[in-house]
Order: structure tokens, then sequence, then C-alpha cells
């Protein structure tokens, strides 16, 4: 197994490989695809399409190819979360502070004066081939689509380039291609992907095909005043989200359907748990009172709530606002799992639809050591 991890957006890049020898040649690949998405879609660049895109007033802008597929996969996502999540969220994230990459966020200052109003909406978006007009103030924030599809890009042409099974993650949004390991990819879920596995709370589970990814709003926040605040925004208060649940972990056909769907439920509240129970999605949901919820087949092995958390075997910490959870260094994916069943079949259809069990998740054995 050949590993490595660097900082990228704000967050930790992950690479496996089963192959060690094709490290290299899949690490090119990663790079590749952050390199592309970085230049198309990063909001605080001010070289990026996206920068040029929201300040256009009003404007038609011509976009990439790999923009315009960006877009659409984020104009797609919101359709099929009812709007839960929204790419016209960008205003209300800077309104909110965070105008700026989260490493260079400082806690301190005033309150900013939050007013509550529904967002313009992803209706007002007008895609048009390589086209793209939005209305006047509008502005665009598609970080988490365009995480998520950044690691099943890269996860696909690493495959392809190496011919070995690929595991990338991109702070929690984790997507795999090729075979896996022996026993799976085994994946630490807790608040914070950079745990060192000395938070016990957590838990482990293991993914043969498809994507992971873990949204919550306990690590990626700022503090304003008197005021925590984090990047989950609800679209119809323009507010950053007034969650019951710290943290939400989905598994699904791909990254883009498992973090839109984690991300949807932090929005959603109470009635996620109907709304991915109908989509049949395996999905692990943690109260703010640290009380977790299995749905739809995730692993109910190490749910057990204890007083101290720091004791339990589960529920599973969050990760801070919006920042999902994902490999964790000393929860090598790449280790074997023990012997359990899985949860149900392989990669299925579409987030907006009812299809099947669409991953492969199930409890991670006792690790070594």
């Amino acid at each position: 197994m050949g590993a490595l991890d660097f900082p990228i957006w704000g967050t930790t890049a992950r690479l496996l490989v089963t192959d060690p020898k094709r490290l290299d040649v899949a690490r090119a690949a990663l790079d590749a695809e952050l390199a592309a998405m970085g230049a198309a879609c990063d909001r605080f660049r001010t070289d990026s399409e996206l920068s040029r895109l929201n300040a256009a007033a009003g404007r038609p802008v011509e976009v990439s190819p790999l923009f315009a597929r960006t877009l659409e996969r984020a104009l797609e996502v919101a359709e099929a979360t009812d709007g839960a999540v929204d790419p016209t969220v960008g205003a209300a994230l800077v309104a909110a502070g965070y105008d700026r990459d989260i490493t260079e966020l400082r806690h301190g200052g005033p309150a900013p004066r939050l007013v509550r109003r529904r967002v313009a909406g992803w209706r007002t978006v007008r895609l048009d081939g390589h086209v793209v007009r939005l209305p006047r103030g509008v502005r665009l924030d598609l970080g988490a689509t365009a995480k998520a599809l950044a690691a099943d890009r890269a996860a696909a042409r690493a495959f392809a380039e190496t011919g070995c099974g690929i595991l990338v993650g991109l702070g929690g949004d984790i997507a795999v291609g090729g075979p896996p390991p022996e026993g799976g990819w085994r994946i630490r879920v807790t608040d914070d992907h950079r745990d060192d596995g000395s938070d016990a709370s957590g838990q482990d589970v293991v993914i043969t095909a498809g994507g992971l990814a873990t949204s919550s709003v306990t690590v990626r926040r700022w503090r304003r005043g008197d005021q925590w605040l984090h990047h989950i925004i609800d679209p119809a208060t323009g507010i950053p989200a007034a969650s019951c649940w710290r943290t939400v972990s989905v598994a699904a056909a791909t990254c883009v359907d498992a973090n839109a769907a984690a991300t949807a439920a932090l929005v959603k509240g109470w009635s996620a748990r109907t709304w991915l129970g109908d989509l049949r999605l395996p999905a692990r949901l943690v109260r703010l009172d640290g009380r977790a919820f299995a749905l739809a087949g995730w692993p109910e092995d190490a749910l057990t709530v204890m007083d101290d958390p720091r004791q339990a075997a589960g529920p599973g910490q969050t990760t801070g606002p919006g920042q999902t959870a994902g490999p964790g260094r000393t929860t090598d994916p790449g280790q074997t799992a023990g012997p359990e069943p899985t949860a149900g079949p392989g990669p299925t259809a579409d987030l907006g639809r009812t299809a099947g069990v669409p991953a492969d998740a199930r409890p991670a054995g006792r690790r070594a050591g």
C-alpha cells in the first residue's frame, strides 16, 4: 500500500494506492485534477473562473467545460435536495465572515449583522452550454460540489492511469476507484479528518466502491464577537444553518452524491432521517448531544452513547461547521478490515431518486496494534 497526504484548500488531501510503485503516477493525476478545479472554482482565487463570473455584474460569461460541468452538477444537487444545497449562497458566506480561505480566518472582531433572507436560488442561474449568466448581485459558491467532484474525477483518472486501486480523500470527501484492497477501504468517521486516533468516539467503516462524505458544523468555523459561525448556509434563511445535527456521514454512488446528501441533511434537520431513508442512502447522523442514528444499512456498531465521549466506542464526534470527516492519519483506509458482511449492493443511481443502496458500507474490524 502506498500513501501520502498534503494540504490543499484549507484541508488535507489523502491519496492511497494498492500498488506502491504507482503512487507517483497517481499523485500526478490527482495534482492535475486539483489544479484544474482550483483554476475553475476556487472562490478565494481572484484569477479563477468563479471569481470572474461573480464579478460579472449580470453579464454573460463564457466558461470552460470543467466549470460548466461543475456548475451543472451543483444545479442538479440543488434540485435533488429540494434546494437545501444551493450554489447561490456565496454572498451569504461573505456576510457571515467566510471571505477568505479557512486557514486565514482569525477569531475575533465584531459579530456580523446577519439578516435572515432567502438566497436568490439556483433557478436564477442560467447555464447555456458554456455560457453562464447570474443576476446582478448574486454570487456563487461551488466549494462543496467542486471538492467532491474533484475527488471523484481524481480517483477515476488515477485508476485509469495506474490500473490499481485508488482512494482519494479531500478533507471528508472520499472517492475510490479500481479494485479495492483485500477487505476493502477502511475509513475513520469522526469529527475531524485530522483525528490522530486518540478520539475513541468515532467509527471505523469499510467501503469498496463509490464515495463517502461527512459534513459537520463543529470544525470549519470561526468566532465573531460572542457568535460561533460555520459555513453550512441554510438557503431559506441566508444564515448558518441551526441544525439539530452536528455531523452527518453518507455513503453513495459518487462522492458528489454523498456530499450533497450529508450537507442537505444538516440543513433539513430532523426531517433528514425520513428524507435519507426514502432515498435508501446509508447514513450516520450525530445529534448535538452526541446521540447517533444509523440509517439504510449503515453499520450500527460503535453507536453506544456514554456520558464521556472520550470513553465511548461510538457516537462519533462531528467535524466542524461544514467540514467533513475522512480518512484520518492513524485510520489508514488501506488497512484491511474484518470479515463482517456488507450492508448492501454496490453503487447505484442518482441522489434525486430512490434507487437501491448506493454504496457498499460495513463496519470495520478491530484495528491492529
